[in-house]
């Protein structure tokens, strides 16, 4: 459906249920042709009919009627010559514990749009789903408000597992386990992935199985899609699923009328050969699932010099620099040298802050790690990576001998150098963190083995000034729940406001650094108050910064609320971080002496 009103002239970045209202004309169009090819079911112009896919085009006002159009003109063109199935995919958003959409929350999102687009349909079409959990809610969902048939699509990669890495086998039985009617794979990389999925499927699952492959993989010529998988290769598919056991056979992006037409005869084909020779699908007997929960994670003081100053209570002290914008790093390296020598614990290098291009602070740690004896703390964050590539970097950070991590959600591009850039976010800190913590079990994103498991520390952000603390503390709860070690705060310059958080703080709640930032000058306090995002400078502080820049000693000034809030908060909270602004050391090596002589 998307493919053929692509074609007709409607961007893929548009919502195509609109043209279930604006351009009708047209998706009766595409529902006759596959009906003249042969369909024996349509699916409705549904697919991203749900309140948060058609909140980015600001369009979840007109669920219902969408939804209720897409329904009717469906049902208008089978009338009594074919079924109906309601297309309904993903909710676009990740779910808990990687995402911020609860479970129950989504479930109510897809019986939502079962509930308006069920009275014109004989079932529905779950399509393209890369998370199984996600799959669960919707079956979950839709059997609460529908008795209809529900057929169940994953999606899967060329390596026959999920975008999560689980394996074509193991979601098709949580699928089925789930209540759906049928499994099957659709999208994907083509026929011959989705076959092989099948294969695997198989023998675990004891209802029928379904594929709709992408008519092969696209590419761009002069503007236009194309797909690579002809026709004729569609009916070879189709013979051979047919051979393994498959049932519900169809096609997904780029799929043709000629596509539709092929697989029906060979459909037919098929049937007449398997009644000649008296052959049926096999039976299968399900298999349990086997599942693992890891191994239990290496304790935290063998992870890092780090985690081992963490858990023996001592004070600890990590010191930010922030990696140069060239290949050059003489300067990075010489700071780091004096900060380990003023019995700083840790560097904690920023992830291309403020949405800055900098030098990777992974290749950072590397240098520094060879070139000093300091301890690096790389920050981590979910702004330019995806689920696959946060794995990669993760497992890669690991061989390196980097354990040290901070794990935050990342400045948006439009906030630096380039702001016309597109940020990924597949996933926020806390779902990072939950993903960090099953690779400490030895864990994949999928929750398979992987042999080896990490050995991180690993902490979150903190920020004890939020203007909606009712959130920041439920965020800091689901923080626990995905294992954190430590919590840094942001920058404090009054201790009463993280003092006066800590009693109603979870009993649980690990150990807390608190943030430090030597003030440079009072435009230097009016940056962090009014452009940086979750900061607080109180207005004592910008007055006393006023005061001291008039008589030319902002920068004492600013070393001297630093060490104020130190000596309040020290015996108090576990550690300190400590900012060097523009890598000037000097202020930070004064604090961490002053944090020492009061250990």
């Amino acid at each position: 459906m998307g493919t053929q009103l692509h074609q007709r002239g409607i961007a893929f970045n548009s919502s195509f249920e609109l043209a279930n209202i604006e351009q009708p004309h047209w998706v009766r169009d595409v529902h006759q042709s596959f009906l003249h090819a042969g369909a024996d079911a349509i699916l409705t112009n549904t697919f991203g009919a749900n309140r948060y896919r058609l909140g980015r085009h600001h369009l979840e006002g007109r669920l219902q009627e969408l939804l209720e159009a897409g329904g009717s003109l469906a049902r208008e063109c089978a009338a009594d010559r074919s079924w109906v199935l309601g297309s309904l995919g993903p909710l676009g958003v990740e779910l808990e514990p990687i995402g911020r959409l609860g479970k129950m929350e989504a479930r109510a999102a897809f019986a939502e749009s079962a509930r308006f687009l069920g009275p014109f349909v004989d079932g529905f079409s779950l399509e393209t789903f890369d998370n199984i959990a996600e799959l669960e809610q919707a079956i979950l969902g839709l059997r609460e408000v529908s008795e209809l048939p529900i057929l169940a699509f994953l999606t899967i990669g060329q390596d026959g597992r999920t975008q999560h890495g689980a394996s074509a086998a193991s979601v098709a039985v949580r699928a089925a386990a789930a209540g759906a009617d049928m499994v099957g794979f659709n999208c994907s990389s083509g026929p011959r992935v989705v076959l092989e999925a099948v294969r695997q499927a198989a023998p675990e699952v004891d209802v029928p199985l379904g594929a709709k492959p992408n008519a092969g993989m696209p590419r761009q010529v002069d503007g236009r899609i194309f797909y690579q998988n002809d026709p004729d290769y569609f009916a070879r598919f189709a013979r051979r699923f047919l051979q393994i056991g498959g049932q519900v056979l169809g096609g997904c992006c780029g799929t043709t009328p000629e596509h539709i037409k092929a697989i029906s005869r060979a459909a037919r084909a098929g049937r007449q050969h398997m009644q000649h020779v008296g052959a049926h699908p096999h039976q299968i007997t399900p298999k349990p699932r086997e599942g693992s929960e890891g191994v239990e994670p290496l304790p935290l003081k063998q992870r890092s010099a780090l985690g081992s100053a963490l858990a023996s209570g001592r004070t600890v002290v990590c010191v930010e620099l922030v990696p140069p914008r060239s290949v050059d790093t003489t300067k990075i390296t010489q700071a780091a040298r004096a900060l380990h020598v003023a019995g700083v614990d840790a560097v904690n290098l920023p992830d291309g802050p403020r949405a800055s291009a900098r030098l990777s602070n992974m290749a950072t740690a590397i240098i520094l790690m060879r070139e000093t004896r300091i301890e690096p703390l790389l920050h981590f964050c979910c702004r330019d990576r995806n689920l696959l590539g946060m794995q990669s970097d993760l497992l890669g950070a690991s061989a390196l001998g980097l354990h040290n991590l901070l794990v935050i959600t990342g400045d948006p591009p439009y906030q630096g150098d380039y702001p016309d850039l597109t940020a990924v976010f597949d996933v926020d800190a806390i779902g990072l963190c939950n993903i960090i913590a099953n690779l400490n079990r030895g864990l994949d994103l999928g929750g398979n083995p992987l042999g080896e498991p990490t050995a991180f520390c690993f902490g979150a952000a903190l920020n004890h000034t939020a203007l909606d603390m009712e959130r920041e503390l439920e965020r800091l709860v689901w923080k626990i729940g995905a294992q954190v070690n430590y919590l840094i705060t942001q920058p404090v310059f009054d201790a009463a406001t993280l003092l006066d958080l800590q009693p109603h703080l979870p009993a649980n709640t690990p150990p807390i650094l608190a943030g430090i930032w030597p003030l440079r000058s009072l435009r230097n306090a009016e940056f962090l108050h009014s452009e940086v995002p979750g900061v607080f400078v109180p207005d004592s502080v910008l007055e006393r910064m006023d005061k001291a820049e008039s008589a030319g000693r902002a920068a004492a000034e600013g070393l001297a609320i630093a060490s104020e809030t130190i000596q309040a908060l020290h015996g108090k909270v576990a550690g300190f971080q400590v900012a060097a602004p523009f890598n000037k050391v000097e202020p930070a090596v004064v604090l961490t002496e002053l944090i020492r002589a009061n250990d």
